[in-house]
């Protein structure tokens, strides 16, 4: 067994990727106050091929030496915009059809794999505040509420934990 070196992978340059066809998704982080999370998320964004990543509220925006040092470049790769709330973001999203997912621990939210990606449909999940969790102001906006099962003493993941979990998911799903 050996690794494989980067020029074995066959990925796609950065130019070929941005004219690639993507995902039917989009990422929207509510509040995030970790810049190092934003980049993993970025990072995580450009592996599954998302449409964008909507950055909201008080979440760091690129250029931002904290990103760029999770993102590894994926700020360059993948489409974001950035909204002064959620709210506005998620208002946005639903005048063009998509799907309002929120990643919480709702009294209505379906269990993570029970979640099944319609091809058609566009989505965007909705990934919360690494304390709060999901504004309250954005909770009469989601369609749909999905909680990723955990067997341990802790409540909750990590967000860019969590936004690779459901994105990895969304990818197996819709395939």
């Amino acid at each position: 067994m050996r690794k494989i070196a980067n020029e074995e992978l066959g990925r796609i340059n950065k130019i070929d990727y941005s004219n690639s066809v993507r995902s039917k998704a989009v990422v929207v982080l509510d509040n995030i106050r970790s810049a190092m999370n934003v980049g993993s998320v970025f990072r995580t964004a450009d592996a599954f091929g998302m449409e964008a990543v909507y950055l909201c509220g008080i979440t760091a925006v690129p250029p931002n030496r904290e990103i760029q040092k999770t993102a590894l470049g994926a700020t360059d790769s993948v489409p974001w915009a950035y909204f002064n709330t959620t709210r506005e973001a998620l208002i946005q999203l639903k005048d063009k059809n998509y799907k309002i997912i929120g990643v919480e621990q709702l009294d209505e939210s379906v269990s993570l794999e029970l979640f099944k990606a319609d091809r058609s449909q566009y989505y965007a999940f909705v990934f919360g505040n690494e304390v709060n969790g999901l504004g309250e102001d954005t909770l009469d906006l989601l369609d749909i509420g999905i909680e990723i099962p955990q067997f341990g003493s802790k409540h909750s993941f990590n967000i860019a934990v969590s936004a690779g979990i459901v994105l990895w998911q969304n990818w197996l799903s819709s395939r």
